[in-house]
């Protein structure tokens, strides 16, 4: 039970000190200025001790940029594996543009719900709604777990769909523009454009391709890892290399998928003449034979993205888009499309079920034709 001692100080002031164990037996103690204050700090604080919610007031002295150091570097994910370093340098990168310099010297214990309100409104407001959504997430997740190691008692981040990025439907090409862009690009190209059209890898999918990933004869490609590229100064953090092979996005990311009976040739043809040798050799490799960069890839999209007339906003990753579309109009379920996205959610699957005018006329003149099969039976059964 907390105790309540009245005090005089030396200069006639009158105190209240508050006297109470913690859960470990410890003696603490707090002063206040008014009887009633001290009062409701001792009821709360034996309400909080009793329902096991108590935090020590002291754990929370620790800075943000201290604690979310910490997190980053010991943060693993659901499936118990240590973070990507592509996601390492995404958090990094985004505490340190975003994050830290608001909170970055502030204790654990003095981030409010209004501060955090502030700040995000600032940096929606500066015109970053998708970085603002993302690092609102980011955010969150580190004082949820300050919350779990009882050095906060409660997350302030309290902004409800603040975390949700409400970005606009992706462009999809058609199937004129994807081989227009395919014959714009610089030859050695060429078949990762199709790649990620026909098979719907991702970017750091298909440049981590060997060659025994692609089985012509039974048209199928496997994807066993992703190449992954980090800057200097992350790879001398993590003690790595700027350039390696690490695991798939998710589990569900480790997948052997058909492929279809246009993209064999064009494969064949590329393995023939520009990827490295040996079974191990990356099908995908630069001008020199290095393994691909987004950078120098850039570089050579822009120009044949214009030529092939696509938007500006049009990037290598909505040629994924533009095959799960396809794949979904085709009467994909939704866990064939999970299988081809290597996705273990529905969640992504889904966004490709929608329907699109075309197949909207498509699946309305189907039901059109049932219904009036059905009247027009009828009718002539009564004729007859």
């Amino acid at each position: 039970m907390a105790s309540i001692v009245k005090r005089q100080t030396s200069k006639g002031d009158t105190h209240y000190l508050v006297r109470y164990r913690d859960p470990s037996g410890k003696v603490r103690n707090k002063t206040f200025r008014r009887a009633e204050d001290a009062r409701r700090f001792a009821s709360t604080t034996e309400a909080d001790m009793v329902r096991g919610a108590w935090v020590d007031p002291n754990a929370g002295r620790v800075l943000f940029r201290d604690y979310a150091a910490r997190w980053v570097a010991e943060r693993t994910t659901s499936r118990g594996r240590k973070l990507a370093p592509r996601t390492v340098e995404l958090y990094r990168s985004q505490l340190a543009k975003h994050i830290e310099p608001t909170f970055g010297d502030v204790d654990l214990s003095k981030i409010t719900v209004a501060a955090v309100r502030s700040w995000h409104s600032q940096l929606v407001g500066r015109g970053h709604p998708t970085a603002a959504a993302k690092c609102y997430r980011l955010l969150r997740a580190i004082l949820a777990t300050a919350v779990e190691d009882d050095l906060i008692l409660k997350n302030p981040c309290t902004i409800k769909g603040a975390g949700v990025e409400r970005s606009g439907e992706r462009p999809v090409a058609t199937a004129d523009q994807v081989w227009d862009l395919a014959d714009e690009i610089d030859d050695h190209l060429r078949a990762f454009i199709l790649v990620g059209a026909f098979a719907g890898l991702r970017f750091s999918e298909a440049a981590g391709l060997q060659r025994r990933h692609v089985d012509l004869l039974h048209r199928t490609i496997t994807v066993e890892h992703q190449l992954e590229r980090v800057s200097k100064a992350t790879a001398e953090h993590l003690g790595m290399d700027t350039v390696g092979f690490g695991p798939p996005k998710s589990d569900a990311g480790y997948r052997t998928l058909a492929i279809p009976a246009p993209l064999v040739p064009e494969l064949e043809r590329h393995l023939g003449i520009y990827a490295a040798p040996g079974p191990d050799g990356l099908v995908f490799v630069g001008p020199l034979g290095a393994p691909l960069s987004r950078g120098n890839f850039t570089h050579q999209w822009k120009p044949a993205r214009i030529a092939a007339g696509l938007p500006a906003g049009f990037r290598y990753h909505d040629l994924r888009h533009t095959h799960m579309t396809a794949a979904a109009e085709s009467g994909a379920s939704t866990k064939e499309l999970m299988r081809r996205l290597g996705q273990s959610s529905p969640a992504a699957a889904l966004r490709y079920q929608h329907a699109t005018d075309r197949r909207d006329v498509e699946i309305a003149d189907a039901v059109g034709a049932t219904l009036r099969r059905r009247s027009d039976d009828r009718r002539a059964g009564q004729g007859a």
